[in-house]
C-alpha cells in the first residue's frame, strides 16, 4: 500500500536540499513539494475531518519549514522533520474537529487489547491441527482488473478512515507515506512496542473489512 512520488529518488542529501532551502531556492521548494506533497497529505489526513482541511495543513506546514529551515539541526533526516512540523499542526487543526490524537492516547489502550482475529476462526487445542484456520478465508479477486483495482483502493480508504483514530495514524504513515517505524515513533512519541502492535492491528483491520467486502462480493 505504500505509494512514493517518483520525484522523491531523484532528489538530492539532505545538506544538498537543506543548503539550497536556506539560499531560498525556489526550484528545490519546489521539487519538494511535488515530491512530499502527496504522502504529506495522506499523513494530514489521518488527523483532520476533510481533504480541504487536510490541504490547508499541508500549506500550513510548508510555510512552517520555510520559516523554521534555518534552525534545522539535522539531528533526525529532513523528512522526519518535516513530516514533524506537520503532525504538529495537523493535531492542532484537528482538535476543531475531534479529530486529534493526543500523544497520551496513542498507547495501548482499551481495545488494542482484543484479539486481532476472532479466536473461533482457528481450531481448538482439542484439534489435529490446533491453532489453524477452521476454514481457509475467501481469495480475494485479482487486482490487475482496473476496475477491481479502483474499487480496492475505495474499500481501503472507506476502512482506513473507519480505523480507532491511533491505528490510523500509525497505518498511515507507515503503509501509505512510507515511513520506517522508528520514523513513526519519533513523530508521534510512541515506543516502538507501541508502533508494533498499533500497525498490526490496524492492518489486521483493514484485511478484516477487505474479506468482508470480497466475500459479500462473491455472495451477490
Amino acid at each position: 500500500m505504500v505509494e512514493t512520488a517518483p520525484s522523491d529518488s531523484a532528489l538530492p542529501g539532505d545538506p544538498v536540499v537543506v543548503a539550497r532551502l536556506r539560499a531560498r531556492d525556489e526550484t528545490m521548494f519546489a521539487a519538494l513539494i511535488d515530491a512530499w506533497s502527496p504522502g504529506m497529505l495522506r499523513a494530514a489526513r489521518a488527523h483532520v475531518a476533510d481533504d480541504h482541511t487536510a490541504h490547508d495543513v499541508v500549506q500550513e506546514a510548508w510555510l512552517g519549514v520555510l520559516r523554521g529551515i534555518d534552525r534545522f539541526e539535522a539531528r533526525s533526516s529532513l523528512r522526519t522533520w518535516v513530516y514533524r512540523i506537520l503532525i504538529n499542526k495537523a493535531r492542532t487543526r484537528g482538535v476543531r474537529d475531534a479529530r486529534a490524537v493526543p500523544v497520551g492516547d496513542l498507547g495501548l489502550v482499551g481495545g488494542d487489547r482484543e484479539p486481532t482475529v476472532d479466536p473461533a476462526r482457528f481450531r481448538g487445542a482439542d484439534d489435529p491441527y490446533p491453532g489453524h484456520w477452521r476454514s481457509s478465508p475467501p481469495a480475494w479477486p485479482s487486482p490487475e482488473d482496473g476496475a477491481v483495482a479502483a474499487e480496492t483502493r475505495r474499500e481501503v480508504a472507506a476502512a482506513l478512515a473507519g480505523l480507532p483514530a491511533r491505528q490510523r495514524v500509525v497505518v498511515t504513515l507507515r503503509d501509505v507515506t512510507g515511513h520506517s517505524g522508528d520514523e513513526v515513533c519519533a513523530l508521534l512519541s510512541i515506543s516502538a512496542a507501541n508502533q508494533r502492535v498499533l500497525l498490526h492491528r490496524g492492518r489486521a483491520a483493514l484485511r478484516a473489512a477487505l474479506e468482508r467486502h470480497w466475500a459479500g462480493e462473491a455472495m451477490s
